[in-house]
C-alpha cells in the first residue's frame, strides 16, 4: 500500500511539474511579407537569438513560436535574398508582424559539398555552383535537371528527353561513372546498369530545394566515382516548406514535324508537406511526364564498325550494299557474300564458276536491311515518381528521418547500343539520424529493368525471325548474279537483289511485324533475344562526425566512414551472373582538418579518404586547399586534389554483345579463362601482328592542381569566378579492341574473326587542362546578366585507345534575368543562350564529329498573389535548331510550354 501512495506521489508530482512547466511556455506568432511588394515570404527561418530554439514560416508567411524563455528576447528573421531582420518582443501576445527586404544574393549562399560542412560561397576552397530553388523558378528550361546544362564547365548529354547525363572536365558521355550523383545523401545512379536516374526517379521539380555542382576530383570526400564532379540534390525540408503545392504545364514539341509528328508535352506535379508542433513533419510528392519523345535520326553510313571502329562516311541505302545506319538498327548484320557464299553457288552450278571467278577476289559486303528508330522504339515517354518523407524530432537537436522514392516509366539510352527503357523502375529508401554534429544514414537501391530491350539487337533478330540470314544472303546472292549476267550495273544488281531479298519483308506497324517483334524483344539477350533483365541492388551504410567542439580550438576536424555493397543480378543477360548474383563489397573512411589564421586571412583544409573494393587493392586519396582573402569579399583559392574509382561494375563483369558483333567484356580474370585468351592469345584489332597482353586491372586516379578566384566587386554588383586546372590521370581506364582466331595459331583475319572490346588501363599518363570564368552582373532594377566561358583539354592517349574525352573546346552561357518587374514587381523574365564548340565524338556505339549547338531559352512569367500562384510561358530551344550532342543520340528540337504553379513562390 506504501509503494502505491509512492507511485501515486509521484506520478502527481511530474504531472503538476509538467503543468508548471506548460504554464511557463509562451507562444509568439506573426507574418513575414515582402517589403518590396507586400508579398507573403515562405521558408523564413525564425529563430530565438542566442538558442537553437526557432520555427519557419509557412506557405502563408505564417510562423507560431513556443518558447520557454520568457520576454523581452529578440526574434531573428533569415532567408536567402533577403537581408536578416532582428526584432525585439517585449509582450508575447502581441504579433509580431515584419517586412523584409530583398537583398542582392550574389556571394551570400551558403554551400555544403565543398567541404561537407556549410560556408558561404565566397569561402568555398574549390570551385562550386550552386542552383537554388529561386533559380529554378525563374529558368525557362522545362525541367529542373536542365539547369545544370547550363552552368559554367558543364557538358550535358541527352540520350532522349527525360534521359540527360551531366559531367564537368570532359569524358562526357551517356551514363558517366566518373561523375557522382547524389540525392538528399544516396547515390542515384542505377547499380547495375551503371548511369544516374536523376531526370527518371529523382525528386520533382516542387520539392527541390537547391542543387551544389562541384566540378573536377571530389573522391577525397565523397568516395570512388567522383573523379571528374559531384552533383549534389537536396530536397525541401517539410518542417520549412509546408502546405499544398502543385504545377502544371503543358506544351508542345515536334512542332515542324520533321522527325515525327508535332505532339504534346503534359508535366503534373504536386506536392503536400505538415508541420506538427516542430516535432513531426511530412511530405509527399508525386510527377507524372508524358510526351511523344525525340527521334534519334541520324542516317549517316557508319562506314567501318566491322573493323571494331568505324566514322559516318558517304553512303545510302540505295548506294551502298553494305550500308549501315547510325540509326538505322539491324543492318549491322553483314557478310563477304563472295567468300561465304559464291563457293556454294558455283558449287551447286558449275557452270556459274568461271563467271564468279571472274568478278576478281576483292570482298563484295552486304548487309541485311535494317529499321528505323520510329519503327522498333515506342515514342511514348512515361514518367511517373512519387516520394515522401517522415521527420521526427527526437530531441530538439535529434531528427530521425525516414524517406523513399520510386520512379518507373519509358525512356530511351544510348551505351554500346541504342536501348529502349520499357516499364524500368527503381526505388530508393532511406533511414537516416541527424544531429548537430553528426549523422548515420542507411539507404537501398532497387533496381528493375522491366521490359526493356536492346534495340539494336532486336531488330537483327528480328530479320533472322522473319527470314534467317542462311536463306536471305544466298537469296540476295543468287538474284544478284544473275542480274550481273542480264547485263545490269553492279549498283541496279545489288538493289535488285535486295528487293527479291526482302519480298514480303514484314511492314513495321503490321500484325505480322508486331508479333515477330514483341516476339523477340520479350525473349532475354542470354537465350537469344533482346530482353535484358536487370534486378542488381545497392545497399549502403553512412556515418560522420564532427569533431569541432572538441578541437576546434587547433583545428575543425571532421571524420566518416561507409560500407557499400553491390548485388548484381541480370540471369545472364548483361553479366556473366547467370549462375548466381555477383556481390561486391567496399568500404572507406575520410578526415577532414580545417585551421582559419592570421585573423581568417588564410583558411587551410587537408583531408584524406581510402577506399577499398574486395576485387582491388585499397587506394589513398588526399587533398589540400587554401583560400586567402584579398580584400573583403574576395578570395584566392588554391587546391591540390586527387580522385580515383574503381572500375564500375560493368567495367569489371559485363559480358554483352553489342553492333558490329564486338562482344563487350570486363576485365575481370575470370574471363580470360572464359574465353580461352590464356590458350588462344587474342590480338590488337588495329595491329593483327601484335598479341594482346593481359595485365592486371586496376583502378584508375587523378590529381589536379587548381588555382581559382571568386568575389563581389563594384559594391557588390558584379560577381567573379575564375578557375584553372591541370589534371593528371594515371591507370587511365580505356577500352580497345582485340580480335581472336577461330583456331590456335590461326592467320589473323580483322574482317571475320571474333572481337572483343577489353577495359585497359593505359600506362601512360593522360593529362587535362582547361579553365573557366563566370560574370554575374546585378544593375538597375534587379536585372541581372550573367555569362559564363569554359574550356577543358585533353592530351597525350596513346594511339588505338578510345579515351571517351567527349568535350568541346570552348562553350559559353548567357543569361539576362528577372525575378520581379512591372507593376507590384508581378513580372518575370528570363532569356538564356547556349553555344558549344565543334568536337570529335568516341563511344561504344559510334564515333564521329560533333557540330557546334546554339540554342535559346526562355520564359515571361506573371504572379497572382491573391491566389499565391504565377502563371508562366517558356520554351526550350525556341528558334527549332535541331541538334544531337552525342553520336546516336536523339535529335532535340523546341519544346514550347505553358504552366501554372500554385504555392511554388
Amino acid at each position: 500500500m506504501r509503494k502505491s501512495n509512492s507511485y501515486l506521489a509521484m506520478m502527481l508530482l511530474a504531472l503538476f511539474t509538467s503543468i508548471a512547466a506548460f504554464a511557463q511556455t509562451v507562444t509568439v506568432t506573426g507574418n513575414v511579407k515582402n517589403s518590396s511588394n507586400a508579398d507573403v515570404v515562405p521558408a523564413v527561418s525564425v529563430t530565438i537569438k542566442g538558442t537553437s530554439s526557432g520555427t519557419f514560416t509557412d506557405d502563408k508567411g505564417n510562423f507560431s513560436l513556443t518558447t520557454s524563455q520568457k520576454p523581452p528576447f529578440t526574434l531573428v528573421f533569415t532567408s536567402i535574398g533577403f537581408d536578416p531582420l532582428e526584432v525585439v518582443v517585449n509582450n508575447a501576445s502581441d504579433a509580431v508582424n515584419v517586412n523584409l527586404a530583398p537583398s542582392s544574393s550574389l556571394g551570400t549562399e551558403v554551400v555544403v559539398s565543398a567541404s561537407r560542412v556549410p560556408e558561404k560561397i565566397l569561402e568555398s576552397p574549390v570551385s562550386i555552383e550552386r542552383v537554388s530553388s529561386a533559380a529554378i523558378r525563374v529558368s525557362p528550361a522545362a525541367s529542373y535537371y536542365d539547369i545544370v546544362g547550363s552552368l559554367k564547365g558543364v557538358d550535358m548529354v541527352t540520350s532522349s528527353l527525360t534521359f540527360k547525363t551531366p559531367t564537368t572536365r570532359g569524358f562526357a558521355g551517356s551514363g558517366n561513372t566518373r561523375f557522382n550523383q547524389l540525392v538528399d545523401g544516396m547515390d542515384n545512379q542505377a547499380p547495375g546498369l551503371n548511369f544516374s536516374v536523376g531526370a527518371i526517379i529523382g525528386l520533382s521539380e516542387l520539392d527541390v530545394d537547391n542543387m551544389e555542382l562541384l566540378p573536377g576530383a571530389s573522391s577525397a570526400l565523397y568516395g570512388p566515382g567522383g573523379m571528374n564532379g559531384t552533383l549534389l540534390v537536396s530536397s525541401k525540408n517539410p518542417f520549412k516548406y509546408t502546405g499544398l503545392s502543385f504545377q502544371a504545364k503543358a506544351g508542345i514539341m515536334n512542332t515542324d514535324s520533321r522527325y515525327r509528328g508535332a505532339s504534346g508535352y503534359h508535366n503534373w506535379a504536386v506536392r503536400w508537406a505538415e508541420n506538427i508542433k516542430d516535432k513531426f513533419a511530412y511530405k509527399i510528392n508525386a510527377e507524372f511526364i508524358h510526351a511523344k519523345d525525340w527521334l534519334a535520326a541520324d542516317q549517316r553510313n557508319f562506314v567501318g564498325r566491322q573493323s571494331g571502329r568505324g566514322l559516318p562516311g558517304p553512303g545510302t541505302r540505295t548506294t551502298d550494299p553494305n550500308y549501315d545506319g547510325v540509326n538505322i538498327y539491324g543492318d549491322e548484320t553483314t557478310i563477304d557474300i563472295r567468300s561465304a557464299v559464291f563457293p556454294a553457288i558455283a558449287q551447286a552450278a558449275p557452270f556459274l564458276a568461271p563467271y564468279i571467278q571472274s568478278l576478281g577476289n576483292n570482298p563484295i559486303n552486304v548487309s541485311r536491311t535494317g529499321y528505323n528508330e520510329a519503327d522498333i522504339i515506342d515514342p511514348n515517354t512515361l514518367n511517373f515518381k512519387l516520394s515522401g518523407a517522415l521527420h521526427y524530432k527526437i530531441t530538439p537537436k535529434l531528427e530521425a528521418v525516414l524517406a523513399g522514392s520510386w520512379g518507373t516509366g519509358n525512356s530511351v539510352y544510348t551505351g554500346s547500343d541504342r536501348y529502349s527503357f520499357r516499364d524500368f523502375k527503381m526505388g530508393q529508401y532511406k533511414l537516416e539520424l541527424n544531429a548537430k554534429n553528426w549523422f548515420v544514414r542507411t539507404y537501398t537501391t532497387q533496381e528493375n529493368a522491366g521490359q526493356s530491350y536492346n534495340a539494336t539487337v532486336t531488330a537483327r533478330l528480328l530479320n533472322e525471325a522473319w527470314k534467317p540470314s542462311t536463306t536471305w544472303y544466298p537469296e540476295y546472292s543468287q538474284t544478284y548474279l544473275a542480274n550481273l549476267l542480264a547485263g545490269q550495273d553492279n549498283q541496279t544488281a545489288h538493289n535488285n537483289a535486295r528487293a527479291f531479298a526482302d519480298r514480303n519483308r514484314p511492314a513495321p506497324g503490321s500484325d505480322q511485324f508486331k508479333q515477330l517483334f514483341d516476339r523477340v524483344r520479350s525473349i532475354p539477350i542470354s537465350s537469344g533475344g533482346g530482353l535484358f533483365i536487370e534486378k542488381s541492388d545497392l545497399y549502403f551504410t553512412e556515418a560522420q562526425y564532427n569533431l569541432s567542439d572538441w578541437t576546434g580550438k587547433f583545428a575543425d576536424i571532421l571524420i566518416g566512414g561507409n560500407w557499400r555493397q553491390y548485388v548484381l543480378n541480370s540471369e545472364g543477360t548483361l553479366f556473366t551472373d547467370s549462375a548466381a548474383p555477383i556481390k561486391i563489397n567496399e568500404v572507406g573512411a575520410y578526415i577532414q582538418a580545417t585551421r582559419r589564421l592570421f585573423n581568417d586571412v588564410l583558411k587551410l583544409t587537408f583531408s584524406g579518404r581510402y577506399d577499398k573494393n574486395e576485387n582491388f587493392e585499397g587506394r589513398f586519396t588526399p587533398r589540400a586547399t587554401a583560400v586567402v582573402t584579398v580584400a573583403k569579399n574576395n578570395n584566392i583559392r588554391l587546391s591540390y586534389q586527387s580522385a580515383y574509382r574503381f572500375p564500375s561494375t560493368q567495367q569489371q563483369f559485363i559480358n554483352l554483345n553489342v553492333g558490329g558483333g564486338v562482344q563487350l567484356i570486363g576485365g575481370d580474370k575470370s574471363f580470360q579463362n572464359f574465353y580461352q585468351f590464356d590458350r588462344n592469345r587474342p590480338y590488337a584489332l588495329t595491329n593483327p601482328s601484335q598479341l594482346h597482353d593481359f595485365k592486371t586491372f586496376k583502378p584508375e586516379s587523378v590529381t589536379s592542381y587548381e588555382l581559382g578566384y571568386k568575389g563581389l566587386l563594384a559594391n557588390g554588383k558584379i560577381l567573379v569566378d575564375a578557375y584553372g586546372y591541370f589534371g593528371r590521370y594515371q591507370n587511365f581506364i580505356a577500352r580497345t579492341l582485340i580480335g581472336q582466331t577461330a583456331t590456335v595459331g590461326g592467320t589473323p583475319n580483322p574482317a571475320t574473326d571474333r572481337k572483343f572490346s577489353v577495359p585497359v588501363n593505359i600506362e601512360d599518363d593522360v593529362t587535362t587542362y582547361g579553365f573557366g570564368i563566370g560574370i554575374d552582373y546585378r544593375f538597375v532594377r534587379a536585372w541581372t546578366l550573367s555569362m559564363n566561358l569554359s574550356s577543358d583539354r585533353l592530351q597525350d592517349v596513346p594511339a588505338g585507345y578510345i579515351a571517351f574525352f567527349n568535350a568541346p573546346k570552348y562553350r559559353f552561357n548567357a543569361t539576362l534575368s528577372n525575378s520581379g518587374f512591372g507593376t507590384d514587381k508581378r513580372i518575370g523574365f528570363n532569356v538564356s543562350y547556349r553555344w558549344q564548340d565543334a568536337f570529335f565524338y568516341e563511344g561504344d556505339f559510334a564515333n564521329g564529329d560533333i557540330a557546334a549547338i546554339h540554342t535559346v531559352d526562355a520564359q515571361v512569367s506573371y504572379k497572382l498573389p491573391k491566389v499565391k500562384s504565377v502563371v508562366k510561358l517558356g520554351g526550350n530551344n525556341i528558334l527549332n535548331q535541331y541538334y544531337f550532342n552525342a553520336l546516336g543520340n536523339s535529335f532535340v528540337g523546341g519544346l514550347y510550354y505553358v504552366s501554372f504553379g500554385y504555392n511554388i513562390y
